[in-house]
């Protein structure tokens, strides 16, 4: 099996990622700053601590362990932050991504799958979403997502680069085992945060905005479970190694929940009230967002087994009350 080496291994979504490649046979060897990832998380394979815009420390890595492929997630993720600082989302997810591309043109290595984002749509003019929707990002942070993706065109053109992109919706959940969960510092995510609001971990969960043309008047979004999304990247890694095209592809379950569908399931998964207050709506949020995976499945030939809201909650539930997630800490 493969040696693949995997950029922001130590974080949410790479971690898990790496948990999976392990269980395939592969061997992960993570790349990851700890900036925000976990030594913790770094399980099934060697760490490797760099910066992405440290070019002669990553080509030095990739000489060294001469991975097969690349899992691209090392990212700066706070859509609302990169409109304060859209700077630091364009030198690190842009410049450091392109300081990837150069280091495996020159080391050669062929075929890589990026950690990209359904917030490439922007405000969607129809749902579900297919891949060849408009594409009009709203902030930086997905303008930063959607420039590496013509990277990955340009360089596919100019040197054969092969590479799989993958539009995630909203990834939630944790680690069926216990292993690994969500740890962002600050936490923005809705799951986790009406977890710690119900567990007295946080303050009253704000609901920001009740008047979307929506059934209950709060907005709908494609949950997908981080597990699932790992999968899809093991799966884009076997569709690359096997000699498949370049492609595109959305990661999402088909179908989505409002704000309040996630809160009432949330009191029902834990057995006991969420604490919230109303808030006016945040600028930019979409009043709907529903993937069409339809692609992926096929492409792939991979589904989302952990689909059901419920079961993605209580695996968070699970993760929020570990001692491990307790432990934890940085660097």
């Amino acid at each position: 099996m493969a040696r693949v080496l995997v950029t922001g291994g130590a974080g949410y979504i790479g971690s898990h990622a790496c948990k999976a490649l392990a269980r395939a046979g592969h061997e992960p060897v993570v790349y990851d700053s700890l900036e925000h990832g976990f030594r913790d998380f770094v399980r099934w394979g060697p760490l490797e601590r760099g910066d992405m815009l440290d070019s002669e420390r990553l080509t030095a890595v990739i000489r060294a362990h001469k991975p097969e492929a690349v899992l691209h997630f090392a990212a700066y993720i706070a859509a609302g932050e990169s409109v304060e600082h859209p700077g630091k989302y364009y030198r690190n997810n842009v410049g450091g991504s392109l300081s990837l591309l150069q280091a495996m043109r020159d080391e050669g290595v062929g075929h890589l799958v990026f950690s990209s984002t359904a917030a490439v749509y922007g405000n969607p003019l129809s749902t579900p979403i297919a891949e060849d929707h408009r594409l009009l990002p709203i902030n930086p942070y997905a303008h930063s997502k959607l420039f590496v993706e013509q990277l990955l065109h340009d360089f596919g053109t100019a040197h054969g680069l092969k590479s799989v992109a993958l539009r995630y919706f909203n990834a939630a959940g944790a680690d069926p085992d216990g292993e690994l969960g969500e740890c962002h510092e600050p936490e923005t995510h809705l799951i986790p945060l009406a977890l710690k609001a119900a567990f007295g971990a946080g303050k009253p969960l704000t609901v920001f905005g009740s008047d979307y043309d929506t059934p209950d008047g709060t907005p709908i979004r494609d949950y997908i479970h981080v597990a699932d999304l790992a999968e899809a990247h093991v799966a884009a890694l076997r569709h690359l190694l096997a000699g498949g095209a370049s492609a595109t592809a959305n990661l999402g379950v088909g179908s989505g929940y409002s704000v309040r569908d996630v809160l009432t399931a949330t009191e029902r998964v834990i057995g006991r009230p969420v604490p919230v207050v109303e808030g006016p709506r945040r600028a930019g949020d979409p009043t709907v967002l529903v993937a069409d995976p339809g692609h992926a499945m096929r492409l792939l030939s991979w589904k989302p087994n952990l689909a059901a809201l419920d079961a993605i909650i209580e695996t968070a539930a699970r993760w929020e009350r570990s001692e491990r997630r307790r432990a934890l800490g940085h660097g």
